[in-house]
């Protein structure tokens, strides 16, 4: 791997490239030298794009340009985004923009597990005042063995795969799946990952050194006011914490809090001046975070009054909804969501492209936050990357349940998160595992999940919360969502915003976790057990045949007559093809009669009659010397008029006709045209002629 500096993008802040192979990342940093007038927050954006060019590639967009991000730049983005945040400081409000750029791929190798080195390297070669560099890598377990940044050959034989971001102390970003993997073998990944970590963080400050950056800039810092912040807290503390403690919903909390606050901006009085006005606000929102950690901490209670490891009240029900294929309600607290499955075709496969490659996912997940959920007014502009980002989390956990390929539909699944108070992202991997069994697909095991929280303090003080409001969300160190089976975890998002964070924490955080979701799979086996034994009445049918490939012309037929024909007559939608040496095809019918006929017509064109077997035969035909049968699909044969009957026929008049159906035996081949002949007489008593009457 090689990391340069001072060649491209000189106007940048920080600029550098990343190569491994022949993928190259650019990533270039700038950061205006001010903050906007009267900004109170740090305006931070990260975007990771490829670049078609880079594999060689056109777009396949109508105006065949790069437009804007797809789910798989968002998701990179995101894991960036996430890492980087925490490492600026607190007071520093200047907008910082991070643009990270394919410019050339590597069929092997995966882009996303350089970004984030590429974008810390890009800021530590920069004067703007980031705390500490950071790297992010790839693990995954392929083989029973664990490898750093594997490629992509060695990633789809992995059982688990994370992506992990530290500086060279503490652990900042954990994201990724696995096959039912233990909480011992996470931790595990973690600590392999972060010693590949240090190594390139090492790479990082040899890299600044050489490039001659010794500082980093000033900056403006927001005023401040020890004796407004000393008013604030005589005034509000004692308040907020009576509030904290009363147990009560999330919007009488509010409320309440609103009304302190009012209170507060009152006792100051009209003289103040608007920017002290400012700092009121921002003294009385750290003061409550205050309040609501100590009494975490020290009355080991919650600000719904629940215990540390409690889970809110459950409650869950499938088939809400007549219409959908599957559907399921489900409500943990202040959190709901409505999940539907619906079932399509190959035809309604999801294509997701990148630079380096092209494929289709049969297993589709959509999550909706609409603005109602938390009883707020938006402008409604589309997905946005929080929605991605969660929907891909809920997506990688329970596409470890999803039957294999040989699973005819594809499926999707579809969110909407009605009331939202924690982590909707783990209602939907609920929800979403509830549909799937009420669908009827055949997953073996339920997949729940939790969202946990951990407050500490520096005296070595720490509480672990399960099951974590939105409230406590904003005010914890360490915001993790783990999901799973009751045999292992299948998936796993995490965000840690404090220093130090020791191992033998993290241990004690994931055998919480487990014991949270254990609660929550008991009351979703009480709900259903196991995926229903069919598809629901007015969900589509389907079946998959695998044939040998010399066969697929025989379905289509001359100009497709054949697959037209059973099409048309069964009602079914097919879809046919060739995977190597096999043909596949996928059956889909509205109704049982249509599947079976269209199942039954395929299985014949592709079967091989043997010389004894019995046939319902149809006849098709009738000629001066027998008839011509369809016995199987597409097969027909002559029954000769000898072979009819053991009677003797001089002609075949009112002896059979166009349609009737007759019962004959596969007697054997024209040697010469390789035609079958057909015998009705041999499956009827023989006439005893010896005592036939003179």
């Amino acid at each position: 791997m090689f990391i340069e500096s001072g060649k491209l993008a000189r106007q940048a802040d920080g600029a550098v490239t990343i190569r491994q192979g022949n993928c190259i990342l650019l990533a270039t940093v700038v950061a205006n030298t001010e903050p906007k007038e009267g900004q109170d927050f740090f305006p931070l954006s990260v975007d990771y794009q490829e670049k078609f060019a880079s594999a060689g590639r056109i777009p396949g967009s109508f105006f065949k340009r790069e437009a804007r991000l797809n789910d798989y730049e968002i998701l990179t983005s995101r894991l960036i985004d996430r890492a980087l945040r925490p490492l600026f400081p607190e007071d520093y409000f200047c907008d910082v923009q991070v643009l990270i750029s394919l410019i050339s791929s590597d069929a092997e190798v995966l882009p996303d597990s350089l970004a984030g080195l590429a974008a810390s390297a890009a800021l530590a070669v920069s004067d703007i005042p980031i705390k500490e560099m950071l790297s992010e890598v790839r693990v995954a377990r392929v083989n029973g063995e664990m490898v750093i940044n594997p490629t992509r050959s060695q990633l789809a034989e992995a059982d688990c795969e994370f992506m992990v971001a530290a500086t060279e102390k503490n652990l900042m970003m954990v994201e990724g799946e696995a096959k039912e993997c233990s909480e011992e073998d996470l931790v595990s990944a973690l600590e392999i990952a972060h010693e590949a970590i240090r190594i390139q963080i090492q790479a990082q400050q040899e890299l600044r050194n050489k490039a001659g950056v010794t500082g980093k800039r000033e900056y403006t810092k927001p005023a401040g006011n020890e004796e407004l912040k000393q008013k604030v807290a005589e005034f509000a503390k004692d308040k907020l914490y009576q509030v904290a403690k009363s147990g009560v919903s999330k919007h009488e909390r509010s409320d309440a809090f609103s009304v302190i606050k009012s209170g507060l901006m009152e006792s100051l009085g009209a003289e103040v001046s608007d920017s002290d006005k400012s700092l009121a606000k921002k003294y009385y929102a750290d003061l409550q975070w205050e309040v609501v950690r100590n009494m975490m901490l020290e009355d080991r209670i919650r600000l719904d009054g629940r215990g540390l490891a409690d889970v809110r009240p459950l409650q869950m029900e499938v088939d809400p909804l007549p219409t959908p294929h599957g559907s399921a309600l489900f409500t943990r607290g202040e959190t709901q969501s409505l999940t539907t499955v619906t079932f399509g075709t190959p035809l309604d496969e999801l294509l997701i492209e990148s630079a380096a490659k092209s494929d289709y996912s049969k297993f589709i997940l959509h999550y909706n936050f609409p603005p109602f959920s938390t009883g707020e007014v938006k402008m409604m502009r589309g997905v946005g990357r929080r929605e991605v980002g969660h929907g891909n989390l809920a997506m990688r956990s329970l596409k470890q349940m999803m039957p294999g390929k040989d699973y005819a539909y594809t499926v999707r699944i579809v969110s909407d998160i009605l009331e939202s108070n924690g982590s909707s992202s783990m209602a939907t991997v609920c929800a979403g595992s509830l549909a799937l069994m009420d669908a009827g697909v055949p997953i073996p095991k339920h997949v729940s999940g939790v969202a946990m929280g951990l407050i500490t303090r520096e005296d070595g003080k720490y509480a672990i919360l399960t099951d974590i409001l939105g409230d406590e969300d904003h005010l914890g160190d360490m915001d993790f969502k783990v999901t799973g089976t009751r045999d292992g975890i299948c998936g796993v998002q995490m965000d840690i915003k404090v220093d130090g964070l020791s191992m033998d924490v993290m241990r004690a955080a994931l055998a919480q976790a487990r014991e949270g979701r254990l609660h929550i799979l008991d009351a979703m086996y009480e709900c259903i057990y196991a995926p229903r034994a069919d598809v629901k009445p007015h969900a589509p049918r389907m079946e998959k045949l695998y044939i040998d490939k010399e066969f697929i012309g025989a379905i289509i037929g001359p100009g497709g007559k054949v697959i037209q024909e059973i099409q048309r007559e069964t009602g079914t939608t097919i879809n046919l093809e060739e995977v190597g040496n096999v043909g596949e095809v996928s059956i889909f019918s509205p109704s049982k009669d249509g599947l079976d006929k269209a199942v039954s017509w395929i299985k014949g064109i592709v079967a091989v009659p043997q010389v004894g077997d019995v046939y319902e035969a149809t006849v098709k035909s009738i000629k001066e010397f027998g008839a011509f049968v369809e016995f199987m699909p597409g097969k027909q044969g002559l029954l000769h008029i000898s072979e009819i009957s053991w009677k003797r026929l001089e002609t075949m008049d009112n002896v059979l006709k166009e349609g009737d159906v007759v019962k004959v035996k596969l007697i054997g081949l024209d040697p010469k045209t390789g035609k079958f002949k057909l015998s009705r007489k041999i499956l009827m008593p023989k006439p005893d002629f010896q005592n036939k009457p003179q």
